[in-house]
């Protein structure tokens, strides 16, 4: 088995996660991450970037789907654990989900923040200095 179909034991995953991934948490043998939405749209949205991602990568999360939240949920089932494949598409998935890209400077504006209509995704705080 190659190194990163090793599973990682519980307390380097919860290191990592704290180092890594702060928004997520590891529970029952797989790390998770709640994403919260504006409504059923920004569900959908967010459902489409994980599996377009989920995809790409042939790793294949479990998700659970609901009005105004996705939570993702990801082990390698063949490691029987969570393994650096778990980790690399976690990192995949939070780097587009959270991409805000008004708040780079760039010639994108991103989506209007200040305007309720528009808001699809709940951002962490500490990335949208405007979520409450």
């Amino acid at each position: 088995m190659s190194d990163d179909l090793l599973p990682l034991s519980e307390a380097e995953i919860s290191a990592r996660l704290a180092r890594e991934l702060p928004h997520w948490y590891y529970e029952n043998g797989w790390i998770r991450r709640k994403y919260r939405t504006g409504g059923w749209k920004g569900t959908l949205m967010v459902v489409n970037v994980v599996g377009h991602l989920a995809e790409a990568a042939w790793h294949h999360p479990d998700l659970a789907v609901s009005y105004a939240f996705v939570i993702v949920k990801l082990c390698t089932h063949s490691a029987k654990g969570v393994t650096e494949r778990d980790f690399a598409l976690a990192h995949k998935i939070e780097e587009v989900v959270q991409w805000q890209p008004g708040q780079e400077g760039g010639v994108l504006e991103g989506t209007p923040n200040d305007d309720a209509r528009f808001r699809y995704i709940k951002y962490d705080s500490a990335l949208d200095p405007d979520a409450a």
